[in-house]
């Protein structure tokens, strides 16, 4: 990891860089609906943020993470998200994202959550212990980009519900 970065809180001073450095993280992947800012944002605004926290090198912020929660069908308490992950293209692939992600991941524990949730990409996520299951479904959403991460000794069934606010695409 990189000797100097910081990852703390976000700030309400964040927003706009947060939103600047979703867009550029985003910018050239092909299989993003490039509205991750505008979930960032509805997220913000239904106070559905649980944790949001933002990498810093040298005073400038260079990544961003969010966590919201989700619901599982059978009243299956405490279960979260996490997304969209962002960084900059230029710092991309040097442990940036692997930082948020396992700093956010510690905080979710710290709040006794049950489990967490992402839509992403098989090779990455794996090596945090998320795992693909049939036991949990995102509706619509190919089960090999949908992985699980239970902090229990038990994995529930059902439908997973995200936040409303990843529906958010900018148009009000």
């Amino acid at each position: 990891m990189l000797p100097h970065l910081v990852l703390r809180d976000k700030t309400a001073a964040d927003a706009a860089v947060i939103a600047e450095v979703t867009i550029a993280a985003f910018r050239t992947l092909a299989i993003s609906n490039h509205t991750e800012q505008f979930i960032i944002e509805a997220l913000r605004n239904a106070k559905a943020l649980i944790i949001s926290l933002v990498a810093e090198l040298d005073g400038q912020v260079v990544g961003h993470i969010a966590f919201s929660p989700v619901t599982v069908s059978g009243d299956t308490p405490n279960w979260y998200a996490i997304g969209p992950v962002s960084v900059l293209p230029e710092y991309q692939r040097q442990g940036i994202g692997s930082a948020l992600i396992t700093a956010g991941l510690e905080r979710l524990k710290q709040l006794n959550a049950s489990g967490c949730c992402l839509v992403g990409h098989p090779e990455y996520y794996q090596k945090f212990g998320f795992k693909n299951t049939d036991a949990l479904v995102l509706e619509g959403i190919p089960p090999e980009v949908f992985f699980v991460l239970s902090f229990g000794a038990s994995m529930p069934h059902g439908t997973v519900c995200f936040h409303s606010a990843f529906g958010a695409d900018g148009s009000k």
